[in-house]
């Protein structure tokens, strides 16, 4: 006679598949990303792990993170081999299967699987603990109640802090000052405006023209051209146009027409999705594959609709979701909303402005396009001082081929800069230009440069003083292939200090326009650019960026694109007339006769980058 009821049920596998690519997504999420360690370690510890070689992996993961080494699978290997544990870890044929698992910033998604099959674990553990106690031939009542209640204390201590003592938790949370050097900095992605990683907004009245500042940001991002002096980082924008869809197409046409470029890069969801609802977290995993830089929101009210927003709870889950598909993708994510009755301050409760980055108010004056005047002022910036506020006024724009039922033409406005020329203090630009004044040479690298800036009391953090150095390497690259030469220094770049320099030549794209500010010193090259088609006068006022895409990117970073060929110059002049200025040296593509420029015509060859093989 058995003394032991038997469960009437199957027990779960909880060491399956699922739960075993559960802990190696952690393990391998470690060793790759060590900044999500802190966030796994508040949720799972060694003994949540089914296999004991997975919590030795994870407790030496643990070791090297303290000690402040390097978590890669190559130190875990090493590590483990000096403790003579490698072997019943897996070997090294194991760890490096589990550096492929990458879960990317879904590091508490896994973390919360393989604690939630742990807690399984001791339910199954307790409940067949009390059976045992009560179906004994000795069994007593209420013994399995002390079972209970040892379980109850040992949940209560993980939520604590994962151990009996909660300060215990919290003093290990804590980093001394040299630890700041490991956390991650903000990275620009317009100035000293907009950062990517980060909850930023724009709010003004309705029909001041906060959409056509945004659509600006936008088209700038994902074309790289410098945005009214601030410098831009490409990549690639996600529009969420929950509110006036219909009119999007106007305002796009007309930026493209004024600017002479395609809004590349830059994709529209002419719909609201609701930040309260199921579908969100399917577009935050829809933009988390996507990795834009930009995700713009557009209305916050159309995309929180039922939500009271005088309500600081309410509210607060909202800007929780908003924050959600910031952590998934580490893009900025630009809401736009609109002022209450005063004016001068976001519609609703309090709480959305406390977790904003930066925030901007957006007002305009004026009664038609000739006189109207926006106004962009700096209403936040956590991190970086309030600038001068940014104004604009407004130019029509008349779209080619589109007419009205009563025929008038349709038309639509764009931006225009009223900001004085220059760029910003402090902007990549600007420390362009003291350089270049200071006639420092153009082969020193970032290291020698930032000892300069310091040696002469100009404070400027190290990636803006790197995009510099970029910046003139660049342009010096573009005029040497230009004119056989472009160093604005007495002495030529001779590549002597190369050894010193950390950015390496990159070589130039076939778009060869420049988008350095106009009031950049002029170079010892006195010749002029050489004409690339348009109107008049449209090189100064908008100038294109000829700064390639970096290799391989970041996070954010659009994809490479060739350039478009030039459009017919719009001052008359036919295909005759272009031939009779062709200099003798200048060659064309044998598929669509545009004129070769770049390295593909300093390196021999036959066709544009559009048609290369």
């Amino acid at each position: 006679m058995e003394i032991v009821r038997h469960l009437p049920h199957q027990p779960a596998d909880h060491d399956g598949d699922d739960q075993l690519d559960a802990e190696r997504f952690v393990l391998g999420t470690a060793m790759d990303q060590p900044r999500s360690i802190p966030i796994m370690r508040g949720i799972v510890q060694g003994a949540d792990f089914r296999r004991p070689a997975h919590e030795t992996i994870w407790n030496t993961i643990l070791t090297l993170h303290d000690r402040g080494d390097y978590t890669h699978y190559t130190s875990v290997v090493a590590e483990l081999d000096r403790n003579k544990a490698l072997q019943g870890a897996g070997g090294i044929t194991y760890l490096t299967l589990l550096s492929d698992y990458i879960g990317g910033g879904d590091a508490d998604h896994w973390a919360g699987k393989v604690r939630a099959a742990a807690d399984l674990r001791a339910e199954e553990s307790l409940g067949r603990r009390i059976v045992q106690a009560a179906t004994a031939p000795d069994a007593e009542p209420g013994v399995s109640v002390t079972f209970i209640d040892d379980y109850l204390k040992r949940q209560q201590e993980r939520a604590a802090g994962r151990s009996g003592d909660p300060a215990d938790a919290l003093l290990a949370e804590l980093l001394d000052a040299s630890s700041l050097d490991n956390m991650p900095v903000l990275e620009p992605l317009i100035g000293d405006l907009f950062h990517l990683d980060t909850l930023a907004r724009i709010i003004g009245p309705s029909g001041h023209m906060k959409s056509f500042v945004v659509i600006d940001i936008a088209a700038h991002v994902g074309t790289g051209k410098p945005w009214h002096g601030h410098h831009v980082r490409q990549g690639t924008v996600v529009y969420l146009v929950a509110e006036g869809a219909r009119g999007i197409r106007k305002r796009v046409r007309a930026w493209e027409k004024h600017h002479g470029l395609k809004m590349d890069h830059v994709l529209f969801m002419p719909r609201p999705v609701q930040t309260r609802g199921p579908e969100w977290d399917v577009f935050i995993e829809a933009m988390r594959r996507l990795e834009p830089a930009l995700i713009i929101i557009d209305t916050q009210a159309r995309v929180s609709v039922g939500v009271e927003e005088n309500s600081n709870t309410e509210l607060g889950l909202v800007i929780e979701r908003l924050d959600d598909l910031r952590r998934a993708t580490e893009a900025c994510v630009l809401v736009i909303h609109h002022t209450g009755h005063m004016g001068e301050h976001g519609r609703g409760a309090s709480a959305a402005k406390g977790a904003l980055q930066s925030e901007f108010h957006v007002s305009k004056k004026g009664d038609n396009a000739s006189n109207i005047t926006v106004t962009m002022k700096v209403g936040k910036q956590k991190d970086d001082e309030e600038g001068a506020d940014l104004q604009f006024g407004l130019k029509v724009v008349t779209l080619d081929g589109e007419r009205k039922p009563d025929g008038r033409p349709v038309t639509s406005v764009v931006l225009e800069s009223k900001t004085p020329a220059g760029p910003v203090e402090n902007s990549p630009e600007w420390l362009v230009i003291v350089l270049d004044r200071a006639k420092v040479s153009l082969s020193w690298g970032s290291p020698k440069v930032i000892k300069w800036c310091a040696d002469q009391g100009i404070q400027m953090r190290k990636d803006k003083i790197e995009a510099a150095v970029r910046i003139r390497k660049r342009r010096n690259s573009f005029d040497e292939v230009q004119n056989g030469t472009g160093d604005v220094n007495p002495d030529t770049h001779s590549g002597a200090d190369d050894a010193n320099s950390d950015i390496a030549p990159s070589g130039l794209s076939d778009c060869t326009r420049n988008d350095l500010p106009p009031n950049l010193p002029p170079t010892s090259n006195a010749t002029p650019p050489p004409d690339f088609g348009g109107t008049p006068g449209e090189f100064e006022q908008n100038p294109r960026s000829n700064l390639p895409p970096r290799t391989g990117g970041g996070r954010g970073d659009a994809p490479s694109k060739p350039p478009s060929p030039r459009s017919p110059s719009r001052e008359g002049g036919g295909e005759g007339e272009d031939e009779k200025n062709t200099t003798p040296t200048t060659r064309r593509c044998t598929v669509c006769n545009e004129p070769l420029h770049g390295y593909r015509l300093d390196r021999g060859y036959d066709t544009c980058l559009t048609h290369a093989a």
